[in-house]
């Protein structure tokens, strides 16, 4: 099990770290991510201290705050953040927009460094959008194989699923997108079109920020399926949805978020009740 700071965690010192003890159902597998006092913080820079008006006058100012290092804020996104993920669960996160949700997922995958605390993963975290990076100004069938070969397929298992990922997108259900650049789609279109080069592939850990809200009912569907099917082959999805039926139907676990803390975790029906209610039913 490995930390995100790069050193490689055995058993015994993730015992030794103090991480939250283990304890889960016992139809889930072994861990696959601890999270152990985690905090993230952002450093914003020249995000204060503007005045109206360009010009070169306003360009000079901003560089001089720059390189003096002034005009600086910090935003503590994630604080203090535990939990234990095993194989076999699909995991929820909820909360409020700037809640730190999105922030705990890319800290999971590895691509945001803890300010205090550690996150361990057993197997590769692979963040949705991520690991399938699509380019805008090729077609979508070249990004399908882009995205594929990335993730670590060989040429032969692209070929054998191509027509099942582009199938699975929707693209061309109301014409010929797949052959067309990237440019040309809707956001919607072009996250349904990640979601399914990502699920062309078993994961140890995927991790999804709401791609599921982008699709028609028949889109949901599929994926809710797939997410199940990656589970069941012994893969650990994270969700974050604003959709609480999402998160109810799809999930086992929720995790809620809100101010960069967690304010609760246990089963998806009673987090999303608990939230529900904290926020007048919403």
């Amino acid at each position: 099990m490995a930390a995100t700071e790069g050193a490689t965690a055995t058993a015994e010192a993730v015992e030794a770290s103090g991480a939250p003890a283990p304890d889960a159902p016992s139809d889930f597998g072994e861990p696959t991510v601890i999270a152990d006092g985690l905090h993230v913080v952002y450093r914003v820079r020249g995000a204060a201290g503007r005045s109206g008006g360009g010009g070169p006058a306003a360009l000079l100012r901003a560089l001089a705050r720059r390189k003096g290092g002034g005009g600086a804020r910090e935003v503590h996104a994630v604080k203090g953040v535990s939990f234990v993920a095993r194989r076999g669960e699909a995991i929820g996160v909820i909360g409020s927009n700037g809640s730190g949700k999105s922030t705990l997922l890319r800290a999971v995958a590895g691509l945001i460094p803890p300010e205090r605390g550690k996150v361990y993963t057993n197997g590769q975290p692979s963040l949705l959008g991520v690991n399938a990076a699509l380019m805008n100004e090729l077609p979508g069938e070249r990004n399908v194989v882009l995205g594929c070969l990335a993730m670590g397929m060989t040429p032969a298992e692209v070929r054998e699923r191509y027509d099942d990922i582009v199938d699975f997108s929707g693209i061309n259900d109301k014409g010929d997108f797949i052959s067309l650049p990237m440019r040309t789609y809707s956001s919607g279109m072009a996250a349904r079109l990640r979601f399914a080069i990502a699920a062309a592939r078993d994961h140890d850990v995927l991790l999804i920020d709401e791609a599921l809200a982008t699709g028609d009912r028949a889109f949901r569907k599929r994926s809710e399926k797939r997410i199940k099917e990656l589970r069941e082959k012994a893969g650990t999805v994270f969700l974050v949805s604003h959709s609480n039926k999402t998160i109810r139907d799809t999930c086992d676990r929720a995790l809620w978020m809100e101010r960069g803390e967690l304010i609760m975790d246990g089963t998806a029906a009673e987090v999303v009740d608990a939230y529900e209610e904290a926020n007048g039913g919403d």
